[in-house]
């Protein structure tokens, strides 16, 4: 029971925050302490910053600047990163406070865009305050959710930009994830915002439980009390107030030692073994196997089953592994629905799926998916169609769909908290390489698990790997690490809409004002030191470095040279070697016989198919072997061009898969090559890089001086040279060091100013104004926005059909998932290729351009897209238009409304010509089908 003081100070809080009293009678349960803090806050007057763990309530403070523009006649903005959470909010509002209240503002939709509540995407704020829009008037609230979101590092700048330029006369809510360094952000908000009130919240709203499944059995991951199954008060705070910082004891002691000897006999047997011989018969008869530990994905689920810990959430850092686990389920006979869930799930699928056009049912796979729904089994990955996503968000927030398996994409969108959250592995593939998760990623993922007013307690489940360390996991599961990174940096667009704003001077004070720039001057001390440090270093290294017969850095220094341009003009070589094969395949027609030059398949060899379809791996022919063998050939067969040496009549009945029908061909195959002399592959690039290296006179003359160098007679060479070596990898790292501290001394400012200088140099800016060009820029918000600006002004897209400017603009919005691997696109023939090329070379110039102002924006054109968008703007169909171009169905239709968005952007910026009726054309023409289908889930 409360003492007399408390309920007074209650009583005082009450008459002093008569709105927060109304507010907290809308809701049948009581705030936390931290809501109501908030609530309070803003209705003083302040601003608010609450960072607080996933499904803790923080959007209730946002919900109350709501309530306070309605009661005082003012308007209120709510945004959310993406379109799929300004779809639920908006909803969720229109539900309170009725549809004449409330509006939706989204990249695809306009609803009552005037009204006093108004829910959109930051993007579209941002481009509301750069055009000046009307709608701005009378803004009294802007609710920024999920704030943590400008740490992105491809949107995340909107956020800022958004926070920079708002009105002072605008308060601001935002929402944050628990992050460790609030304060910080905080006081960048008090800077740049006014007077803000930070409340941190680390007290989780329902406990969380901490496990390990090894084999069929679930162990705790802690011995005694996990510390994220706290109910009480949160940590002691650490002296700047931060319960993220608090100090706490070393909880990996705490582990679970079950846990740890079990992790100690599984290594054990693995070393073991490993030293073993390998045949099978060799191996001990009651040798443990990996599946011993690991458990199988439908094992895992029908133990969660069993043990009343469903619905669940199942991260599989894969969007393969996704669609795999759910088919394996499937295939178990896991069934986890009953009667009339699964009854009330059919009507559910075929109301929301009712638009999508039946020829296009069995490309999706819709009827896999209606099954394994029918049983309560989904996946949710960024490559589903967003019909499909909606369908299984909706169900599983009403308890119909048990079980999940997604990608770590579900935790940063939709509310769908669970009972159970499943790490299948605590590693992931980041793009480059394999990483382990960090703590702030397992915080976030786990942080699903246990559902407010329903469950009493959470559970957080990682499966057991070969290799598992339990104090490892105990270490991610205990640390409150998730510091918040700025990724703001000045665009082209930004540019060019600031200065029509508000002039160069104040536009570039106005960046100063970054988030960014106030944690890269925080940041410039410890780079120092470590500048210091190198600098010792590298003068030890030369005194190891010191040649009695000559300066060996020099010699060194040369014999590095050396060897990068035997490199670059081997990789430079092999690249065009690659371009000139691929040409020389597509040559190909059915029924040459051709010699191919390497791979197990070398030989001769007759064409069955050109496999023109790969636009990922190129060309892909289809080949009859000299030994009956029919392979489907890839580029890594033809490190040199191939040519046809002859041609076969192939029969018309001709089956591939009719043993005799190969056979006899074969033989025919035989008969016509044993003229043509032995079948082994021609030796078409032996010593070619000899050669070429022959060839290069700088290359000659770098080894002329090297061998006339005084240092290349001594006998310590080799062992100078690895001190040079050590030497000159410390040097690159020491100025990279010098670099960052270069450009975080008032680095935003001069970003900004060689933005500008590109700018003047293409005549977008005049001093303090913008050219016809420039207002054109303004009008495109992409990331390859100077190109596009760059083609329009050269008239690249001009007199271009509609399927061949869908093609053209494809490449500057189009961003294939593997970067690192090289590819050769199936591109359309005629114009296209002309525009392309042309576009190619207006990159090429702004590249050269940036670095002269040492600037680097542009990414590299990506072509992949190019394809799939000239067929589907011809009006091939989906299933067609997926075969050719092997995406999925759900990058698929996000690449396409991207290509939408853009090509608005052309339409409007090209004016009154025959470009802007391409252009809407083209809009047209694409959004059909699937694309037309409106969906509440979209990609931002």
């Amino acid at each position: 029971m409360s003492t007399p003081s408390e309920k007074y100070a209650v009583f005082r809080s009450d008459q002093e925050h008569p709105a927060v009293v109304e507010f907290r009678r809308l809701y049948d349960f009581e705030l936390d302490e931290f809501q109501l803090r908030a609530c309070a806050a803003l209705e003083d007057g302040h601003q608010v910053l609450v960072a607080a763990p996933t499904g803790s309530g923080k959007t209730l403070v946002g919900e109350f600047a709501v309530h306070l523009a309605l009661q005082r006649g003012q308007k209120c903005f709510y945004t959310t990163p993406i379109k799929a959470l300004s779809n639920q909010k908006y909803a969720d509002l229109v539900s309170r406070y009725g549809a004449d209240k409330v509006g939706l503002l989204t990249g695809d939709n306009s609803i009552n865009s005037e009204a006093p509540i108004v829910v959109m995407t930051t993007e579209v704020l941002r481009n509301m305050l750069y055009a000046g829009s009307n709608t701005l008037l009378g803004l009294s609230y802007v609710v920024m959710d999920e704030v943590h979101y400008l740490a992105d590092r491809s949107r995340g700048a909107v956020w800022e930009e958004v926070l920079i330029h708002l009105p002072d006369s605008v308060s601001v809510v935002s929402l944050s994830a628990t992050v460790s360094n609030a304060e910080e952000f905080g006081d960048w908000l008090e800077t740049v915002r006014g007077n803000t009130v930070v409340v941190l919240e680390e007290k989780r709203p329902v406990p969380l439980f901490q496990h390990v499944m090894v084999g069929k059995r679930l162990h705790d991951l802690f011995a005694g009390e996990a510390p994220t199954a706290r109910v009480g008060a949160p940590a002691k705070p650490s002296k700047s107030g931060n319960p993220a910082k608090a100090s706490q004891p070393d909880l990996k002691d705490l582990v679970n030692p079950q846990l740890v000897r079990i992790a100690r006999d599984d290594n054990r047997v693995f070393r073991d073994d490993s030293r073993k011989p390998r045949r099978r018969r060799d191996l001990p008869k009651n040798r443990p196997s990996r599946t011993h530990f690991t458990p199988y994905r439908s094992d895992v689920v029908e133990e969660l089953d069993a043990g009343a810990l469903l619905p669940a959430i199942y991260f599989i850092f894969s969007r393969k592994g996704c669609e795999d686990a759910m088919v394996q389920c499937l295939r178990s006979g896991l069934r986890l629905t009953k009667p009339h869930e699964r009854d009330e799930i059919k009507r559910v699928l075929a109301e929301r799926t009712a638009d999508l056009p039946d020829e296009d049912l069995g490309v999706l796979g819709y009827h896999d998916f209606a099954e394994a729904l029918s049983r309560g089994i989904a996946a949710h990955h960024a490559g589903m169609l967003a019909a499909f996503k909606e369908v299984v968000e909706e169900l599983f927030a009403r308890g119909l769909i048990k079980v999940v398996f997604a990608t770590e994409t579900l935790a940063l969108g939709i509310n769908m908290p669970a009972r159970t959250v499943v790490l299948e592995k605590l590693s992931k593939w980041n793009g480059e390489a394999h990483v382990d998760i960090t703590p702030g990623e397992y915080t976030q993922l786990t942080g699903r698990a246990g559902r407010r007013g329903i469950d009493v307690e959470g559970h957080a489940v990682v499966l057991w790997q070969p290799g598992f360390d339990p104090r490892a996991v105990a270490g991610l599961a205990s640390t409150r690490t998730y510091p918040l990174r700025s990724s703001f940096s000045p665009s082209y667009n930004m540019a060019v809409n600031l200065v029509r704003q508000v002039g160069r001077t104040r536009a570039r004070d106005m960046l100063e004002l970054s988030f960014a720039q106030f944690q890269s001057d925080q940041a410039v001390v410890g780079l120092a030191r470590q500048v210091h440090r190198n600098t010792e270093a590298l003068e030890g290294y030369k005194e190891s470095i010191d040649c009695h017969l000559g300066d060996f850095l020099e010699y060194a220094d040369l014999r590095r040279r050396i060897s990068e341009r035997e490199a670059s003009g081997s990789k430079r070589r092999k690249l065009d070697r690659r371009i000139e094969a691929q040409e020389s395949i597509e040559k190909l027609r059915i029924g040459d016989i051709i010699r191919i030059p390497a791979g197990r398949s070398a030989g001769f060899a007759l064409v069955l198919d050109p496999g023109m379809r790969s636009e990922r791996e190129g060309p892909r022919p289809t080949v009859l072997t000299l030994d009956r063998q029919v392979r489907k050939l890839s580029m890594i067969d033809f490190p040199t061009p191939v040519e046809a040496i002859g041609n076969l009549r192939i029969p018309k009945k001709f089956n591939p898969r009719n043993p005799q029908q190969r056979r006899e061909l074969a033989q025919v195959l035989r008969n016509r090559t044993d003229m043509l002399g032995e079948d082994g592959p021609p030796s078409r690039t032996r010593g070619r890089d000899a050669v070429s290296h022959a060839d290069d006179p700088e290359l000659q003359e770098m080894r002329a001086q090297l061998r006339a160098h005084p240092c290349h007679g001594c006998s310590d060479r080799e062992d100078h040279a690895r001190w040079a070596e050590r030497y000159f990898r410390l040097d690159r790292e020491n100025r990279d060091v010098q670099r960052k501290i270069e450009q975080r001394t008032n680095t935003i400012a001069r970003q900004f100013d060689r933005v500008c200088q590109v700018l003047d140099a293409l005549h977008y800016l005049d001093g303090d104004k913008t050219t016809e060009a420039g207002d054109r820029l303004a009008r495109i918000y992409t990331e390859l926005d100077l190109v596009a600006a760059e083609c329009l002004r050269q008239g690249v897209f001009d007199n271009l059909t509609v399927p061949e400017l869908a093609a053209c603009l494809a490449a500057l919005v189009y961003e294939s998932r593997a970067k690192d691997e090289p590819t050769s696109p199936r591109l359309p023939r005629g114009d296209v290729r002309q525009a392309l090329e042309r576009m190619g070379s207006i990159w090429r110039d702004l590249s050269a351009l940036e670095r002269d102002m040492r600037v680097d924006f542009l990414r590299s054109m990506d072509l992949g897209f190019c394809w799939p968008a000239f067929r589907w703007a011809s009006g091939a169909s989906l299933a067609e238009v997926l075969y050719e171009s092997d995406l999925a169905a759900g990058d698929f239709v996000r690449w396409v409304k991207q290509l939408i968005d853009l090509t608005e952007q052309v339409a409007d910026a090209a004016g009154d010509s025959e470009l802007r009726s391409t252009a809407r054309a083209v809009v047209d023409q694409i959004r059909r089908g699937v694309i037309s289908y409106a969906s509440m889930v979209d990609e931002p």
